[in-house]
């Protein structure tokens, strides 16, 4: 279905994945509306999982991380503005200003702006070999410095923040032979989304690997001559480092839905641009995919906002679909994937253990780290995670929108 008035192009604002998504769905029902993307990175959009794992461990090809080859957008008539940034939207007049001036005239609009790294903000954040990891080019850069050091084997890698990023990180530099300390504030990594028993595991693992785990906040970076030297954490310790990776979570970027005057979702329910179940924000010209995006869930009766790289793909595909008419609601369930040593996850479905009154369920075996769990309330299943289980996510999927309550032996005999 085309949108109503053709003659101004749909403008997507984003660079990663589901700003590529949106693009390709766009093009796959209109051959002959104008598309033009705008990224304020230098690349052509990109997804961001490898970023931490084979692409920072060089064992992956420059061009893995693109979806889409860049032939695609030429050969697709999808005019891409690299290094360009929006920075003024008016949804009344459809009119986005970019820095040099620019003004884009839209007839739909996607926002995929993406995250920011938070910073720590404390004592030493600006000096050199502090890094995040976000973009191509903080991958690049710290893959080449961890690359050399595994070579020479004289790094001392301290990665602050025990979540998805961090463990990831911590993972693939101690695979590349490196010394590395993970920082965290509970007992195990992931225990915040995981809880304690299956971050427990992750901290085994870690443990077994060589990782040295320290339970802690970092309070302050220690330099010398304008480089990291180390990290002190609270308790009076401190710990040398010759490379310091933060990974304490990301920010959406909703500064231009601010200004646009959009509607945004409370903290409390996980701040956010308001959209309804087609993407649509508080405009009816100006849809939101990707991490900045609340999305109502029918399945779970509340808004979601899920900073993962399905959620990505499927919001930015729908957004696509939706700018050019698809009033269909939007019902994927959240999924991620994890991969740390020789452990792989999948994970689908929604909790908030910081709500409580969940029950976990395991089958398997966590000796042996395989095993599926399942997060009940009320006895229906709300999420479940497969640990080095492969193809049983149609499953778990099954069973989250059945809504039945399982009994306990049926989901324990899971793995069979």
């Amino acid at each position: 279905m085309s949108i109503e008035s053709p003659t101004e192009p749909v403008v997507i604002v984003g660079g990663g994945l589901a700003a590529a998504r949106a693009a390709e769905a766009v093009r796959a029902q209109d051959a002959g509306i104008d598309v033009v993307l705008v990224t304020a990175e230098r690349h052509q959009p990109y997804e961001r999982p490898p970023l931490s794992k084979e692409y920072l461990r060089g064992q992956a090809e420059p061009d893995a991380v693109f979806p889409l080859e860049e032939s695609w957008y030429s050969e697709q008539r999808v005019e891409v503005r690299t290094s360009a940034m929006v920075v003024g939207l008016d949804p009344a007049a459809r009119r986005a200003t970019l820095t040099d001036g620019t003004v884009l005239p839209f007839s739909r609009l996607l926002l995929a702006t993406g995250s920011t790294p938070r910073s720590l903000g404390v004592p030493g954040h600006e000096l050199a070999g502090v890094h995040t990891l976000r973009t191509v080019d903080d991958a690049d850069l710290l893959a080449g410095i961890l690359l050399n050091a595994s070579l020479e084997g004289a790094e001392r890698v301290v990665v602050v923040g025990d979540g998805w990023i961090g463990t990831e990180v911590a993972a693939s530099a101690r695979t590349l032979g490196l010394d590395v300390c993970l920082v965290g504030l509970a007992a195990n990594p992931l225990e915040a989304v995981l809880g304690p028993e299956l971050g427990a595991l992750y901290g085994a693992l870690h443990t077994e690997r060589g990782v040295g785990r320290h339970r802690g906040e970092a309070i302050a970076l220690t330099g010398e001559k304008g480089r990291v030297t180390g990290v002190d954490l609270t308790g009076d310790r401190h710990l040398e480092a010759d490379v310091v990776v933060i990974g304490v979570g990301v920010t959406p970027n909703i500064g231009l839905a601010v200004a646009a005057g959009l509607e945004l979702r409370p903290a409390a329910q996980g701040g956010g641009v308001v959209v309804d179940g087609s993407l649509r924000t508080s405009h009816p010209d100006v849809f939101a995919a990707g991490d900045i995006a609340s999305i109502p869930s029918p399945h779970y009766g509340r808004p979601l906002r899920v900073e993962h790289w399905a959620v990505a793909q499927e919001s930015g595909a729908h957004a696509g679909r939706a700018m050019l008419g698809d009033d269909s609601p939007y019902d994927v369930l959240p999924y991620f994937f994890s991969d740390q040593f020789d452990v792989g996850m999948e994970y689908k479905g929604f909790v908030d253990l910081r709500a409580g009154g969940y029950e976990l369920v395991i089958s398997g075996s966590t000796e042996d780290r395989e095993l599926v769990a399942f997060w009940l309330r009320d006895g229906a299943v709300h999420a479940g995670m497969a640990m080095n289980v492969w193809e049983r996510m149609d499953d778990v999927e099954e069973l989250i929108r059945s809504r039945r309550v399982v009994p306990r032996d049926e989901l324990e005999a899971f793995t069979g």
